[in-house]
């Protein structure tokens, strides 16, 4: 069951509906030498919701997942994750909750040289001793675990193949694969499909709702596209100079609002930002050579 929305910015009063939030964050700053670059950010996240973080380059959004994740620390406020205070965690406790809060990049951050499956596998890092991570030995279950995560994604067959030899839509599949392996609890998407084509793009947007749905995983993603952000979130945030200026449901955001995180007089023709991803839901999958069995050629 989905979750509340949180609150449009510009109008007073108390949100409609009082819910135990998944995330707190209060006040959240972060300044690089004298630029701000987010500023007195709060709000809150329910367990479970889909949230798309949307707004000019430059307006703080990918600042403000990489504090959630602690790649960044906070100049000054608090994030809160149920009784954690994410923003104080440090060693074992802040290794823990960044396995539990997976991010994944526009750019994928996989190690171009490996194979897929050991791309995928690189998930469970967190999850084991380092004698094991250091001898890269994985075990029967995780690895049937990573194949069954790239089935998911339904690029199984890519499993023995070098990672840079892959389609940038393919590479952020295997992305979400090895965020999956974490287990995780959150999973933060950095502007997953900036440099996709459309048809990889709502492969991808596609991959994250289903996370979402089935899974109930909370997922915040950063997305300069509008059309994406009101096909696939239940909850949009905007975003400008660092500050939240919109916090509603796709229905609220109009065109006012949608001129408040753009800027400028001149109102947006949405077709500019589309990914133009209305097609046919079942995608192509790749074809897989013949005879190869995934699980044969992972050697189980």
């Amino acid at each position: 069951m989905k979750r509340g929305y949180g609150r449009v910015i510009p109008i007073n009063g108390p949100p409609e509906e009082e819910l135990l939030p998944m995330f707190q964050l209060k006040n959240v700053t972060r300044q690089f030498g004298k630029k701000t670059a987010v500023s007195s950010v709060t709000f809150d996240i329910p367990q479970g919701q889909m949230v798309g973080i949307i707004g000019r380059s430059g307006a703080g959004k990918s600042t403000l997942l990489r504090m959630i994740n602690r790649l960044v620390d906070p100049s000054s406020g608090s994030i809160a994750f149920g009784e954690a205070e994410v923003s104080s965690l440090r060693g074992a406790a802040l290794r823990k909750w960044q396995r539990d809060c997976a991010m994944i990049f526009q750019q994928f951050n996989l190690v171009p040289r490996l194979d897929v499956l050991t791309n995928v596998l690189l998930g469970r890092l967190n999850h084991r001793s380092t004698v094991l991570s250091v001898l890269n030995m994985f075990s029967r279950d995780e690895r049937l675990m990573a194949i069954g995560a790239l089935e998911r994604l339904g690029i199984e067959q890519t499993a023995l193949q070098p990672a840079g030899t892959l389609s940038g839509g393919q590479q952020q599949r295997v992305a979400i694969a090895r965020a999956l392996m974490q287990q995780p609890k959150v999973l933060l998407a950095d502007e997953p499909i900036a440099s996709l084509d459309p048809l990889n793009a709502k492969i991808v947007m596609d991959a994250l709702r289903d996370i979402n749905e089935r899974d109930g995983i909370t997922v915040i993603t950063n997305l300069h596209t509008l059309d994406t952000a009101r096909n696939y979130c239940e909850r949009i945030i905007g975003m400008a100079h660092g500050r939240v200026v919109f916090d509603g449901q796709p229905k609220d955001l109009t065109s006012a609002a949608v001129a408040q995180i753009y800027g400028g007089d001149t109102a947006i023709e949405e077709s500019m930002t589309s990914t133009s991803i209305n097609i046919p839901t079942e995608a192509p999958r790749e074809t897989a050579s013949a005879g190869s069995k995934p699980l044969a050629l992972a050697g189980l």
